[in-house]
């Protein structure tokens, strides 16, 4: 919906903006200097745990990604505070400590925010960067021949559905929470650490609300290529496929699926399970990455002795169709 509207709208024309959103990227950048341009961000949510200092982290990490997968170094950032008249307020302060301890390991400064009163909480961020100019690393630039990597599991929609009805086991609540409450700086930093090689990443974008089926449709058009996904190399996490089984799907994935796998074809034997993650929306989630096939091996070596479990599981081709094939 949100896409069909944006499409109207009048275009403004300043050469500084060097990422708008025509390609729907992960963040806009917005150049000062030769050497130096603004990376900005805005991401809020309800809550989808239930301990109020969790959240507030899972929050921050989740606003924090964006920088990151445009190549940038967070600098400051806002809080966004919906919260009701009501509620205890000492909640509240949980949650901003939470979201503070994220900013505080991003080397992030929480400079101010706004709030409101609201019927039901909400929190997030507005986080501002920086990169280089010519160091953006935009959705847009994928060539055919790159392999794809991806440094994260998918299915924290899926389990926060299950936390909210109440049935996820204690095991898949912890491996969700590990995985929305790991920044993204590591990998980032190996990433850009990367390009310091010319032509080594060519294109990055995060895993958050459309799935790793709608973040890679938008990586595949903003490109021009297709892409082809290994579903077996995929990661997903612990309970993330019972989740699905029982039938445990947000109104997220459904809406992703409706949306984007009008673009996708299926080769082999995935199971409706498999089939049903793709579209998982993530909250705080990897890092997709396309990267020259010659470096690939050694950029997912790089990211893993840095404690990120990145795996490589697609390539790029060119422009053909179906724009992303599934393979078992």
């Amino acid at each position: 919906m949100l896409d069909t509207v944006l499409g109207k709208l009048a275009r403004q024309q300043d050469p500084n903006v060097l990422v708008g959103f025509d390609h729907a990227d992960d963040a806009g950048v917005y150049q000062l200097t030769p050497e130096t341009a603004l990376v900005q961000t805005v991401d809020f949510f309800t809550p989808i745990v239930d301990d109020p200092y969790t959240f507030g982290q899972i929050a921050a990490t989740n606003a924090l990604s964006d920088v990151y997968a445009m190549g940038g170094k967070p600098l400051t950032s806002l809080a966004l505070v919906c919260f009701p008249d009501k509620a205890d307020i000492e909640i509240l302060e949980r949650i901003l400590a939470g979201g503070l301890s994220k900013m505080i390991e991003a080397g992030c400064t929480v400079v101010g925010g706004h709030s409101i009163r609201d019927e039901e909480t909400k929190f997030g961020y507005a986080v501002t960067g920086i990169v280089h100019p010519q160091r953006v690393l935009a959705n847009q630039g994928a060539q055919p021949g790159d392999r794809l990597l991806f440094t994260k599991a998918l299915g924290t929609g899926v389990i926060s559905t299950a936390i909210k009805k109440g049935v996820a086991k204690q095991s898949w609540i912890d491996a969700a929470v590990k995985s929305m409450t790991t920044l993204n700086k590591s990998a980032a930093e190996v990433i850009t650490g990367s390009v310091t090689a010319p032509g080594v990443v060519h294109a990055l974008t995060d895993v958050t609300g459309f799935g790793l089926i709608g973040h890679a449709r938008e990586m595949a058009l903003a490109s021009n290529v297709s892409l082809i996904l290994h579903s077996g190399k995929i990661p997903a996490l612990e309970g993330a496929l019972d989740c699905v089984r029982a039938g445990h799907i947000p109104g997220g994935l459904k809406a992703n699926r409706d949306f984007a796998e009008c673009l996708v074809e299926y080769e082999g034997s995935l199971s409706d399970e498999v089939k049903a993650l793709l579209f998982d929306p993530q909250t705080a989630g990897g890092l997709l990455i396309s990267v020259s096939a010659v470096e690939a091996t050694a950029l997912a070596r790089a990211l893993q002795d840095a404690g990120v479990p990145a795996v490589e599981m697609g390539e790029v081709l060119g422009p053909t169709k179906p724009l992303i094939r599934v393979t078992s």
